[in-house]
């Protein structure tokens, strides 16, 4: 979503030294017995790849893409927006009701394009299928086919290595390693942003708020846990079917079906024992990841919130079910359990990257139903973290939202400053 976000594109990733590297394929999905759906950049390539359902991926995707700035412009906006494309939301609205119920197995008649749209929708990390996940499906589907699924070249860092250099620039200072246990501790200021989850931010401001927003947002809803693995193998994953190895994403989750009923058992709090898998292998895209004989992957398994299983062994044994031969290749392993990703980053609560469940409700609402959901009802305090409209994702559209309605109430400013990389001007 970086390549889509509106704040990204101002902001001038490329000018900045980050450069988006794309492998030839967005994401692909192994299926039993060597069957793969692949979601090529070209939208031709990967109709045709899925043989008699590639007329119908095309009739979903290619309006979509036609309209793409105004659905990014809908789903990343802060849903209080007036709309830029007003076909955009019937458009996402098909397909939202044609493959977010029971009936979506109807849409397509391979399990490859079955597969293949639903690994998109479990980005949502919830029960399968949903209206939520379905959305989630909408857009990054189409975008796979439009700005793709690029890897940053060098990792990740380096667009939050960008961000600080611009706040360095403009005279900001940062201070790390110190846990703010109340907001008293902070000094004072005209408006304090705070990138903290709703569980965090009810600690940190306690006795502070409202009793009916502190009881929204400790009512608050957080998803199925993330279980990540970092591995160093030897050599590229050998999948049964090589053209999966086009990818960087890859998505182990099986049939639509058993996806279904895994992702919705995990949403409940069962522990899967084939359970949804994400691979990225980013040297596809960017070889300058690699050394000999050295390479990184990296995966998580959706798992039950607050869930204690070391990932390590459950991700190698799914990765082995499409790649045999994968664990010899493995030189070295390191596993994050969901209930050990909160102390990383306590955001995470109970391994939950999006901090905060996908509903169509909570995506409206989160973190509790305000006209401005930005703004704490403290004087001066604004949340601007994935709790917030438009949720999850590398879009930092939160923290653009929610730093206008500060410029707006606390400063009297109403036009948002330049964003692209000219000459600073504190």
């Amino acid at each position: 979503m970086a390549l889509a976000s509106p704040f990204f594109r101002e902001f001038g990733l490329t000018e900045r030294g980050v450069h988006m590297l794309h492998a030839p394929a967005s994401y692909a999905h192994p299926l039993p017995h060597g069957a793969a759906g692949i979601a090529y950049r070209d939208l031709d390539a990967t109709c045709a790849g899925l043989g008699i359902d590639g007329r119908r991926w095309r009739s979903l995707m290619q309006p979509l893409l036609d309209h793409s700035e105004g659905i990014v412009s809908l789903l990343l906006s802060g849903h209080r927006s007036v709309l830029r494309d007003p076909i955009a939301p019937l458009l996402l609205a098909g397909g939202v009701l044609g493959h977010g119920t029971r009936l979506s197995p109807a849409r397509f008649t391979t399990e490859e394009a079955r597969a293949l749209l639903t690994g998109v929708a479990a980005h949502a990390v919830g029960r399968l299928p949903s209206l939520a996940s379905a959305a989630v499906a909408m857009l990054l589907g189409h975008l796979a086919h439009g700005g793709g699924w690029p890897v940053v070249g060098g990792g990740s860092a380096r667009i939050a290595d960008a961000l600080a250099a611009e706040i360095t620039a403009c005279g900001g200072t940062f201070h790390t390693g110190h846990l703010i246990s109340d907001l008293a501790e902070l000094p004072r200021a005209t408006a304090v942003l705070l990138d903290v989850s709703p569980k965090t931010l009810a600690r940190i401001t306690a006795g502070h708020l409202p009793t009916t927003y502190e009881r929204a947002i400790t009512r608050y809803q957080y998803g199925p846990g993330a279980a990540k693995a970092d591995f160093l193998v030897t050599e590229p994953i050998p999948w049964t079917n090589s053209a999966v190895g086009q990818a960087t994403t890859v998505h182990l989750g099986g049939t639509q079906a058993h996806m279904f009923r895994t992702e919705t058992a995990t949403a409940a709090g069962t522990l899967a024992n084939e359970p949804f898998v994400l691979v990225v292998d980013p040297v596809v895209a960017d070889p300058g990841r690699a050394r000999p004989g050295k390479r990184p992957i990296w995966a998580y398994a959706h798992v039950p919130n607050g869930d204690t299983t070391d990932p390590v062994e459950l991700i190698t044994a799914r990765i082995e079910q499409y790649a045999p031969g994968f664990r010899d290749t493995v030189i070295a392993s390191r596993g994050i359990p969901a209930a050990q990703y909160e102390t990383y980053n306590p955001n995470y609560v109970g391994g939950d990257i999006g901090t905060g469940a996908i509903t169509i409700r909570q995506s409206l609402l989160r973190p509790a139903p305000r006209l401005n959901p930005y703004r704490v009802p403290i004087p001066g305090v604004y949340l601007c973290s994935a709790a917030t409209p438009p949720g999850p994702g590398v879009h930092g559209m939160s923290g653009y939202y929610a730093a206008r309605a500060a410029l707006r109430r606390e400063f009297g400013i109403h036009a948002p400053p330049l964003l692209n990389p000219e000459p600073h001007n504190p």
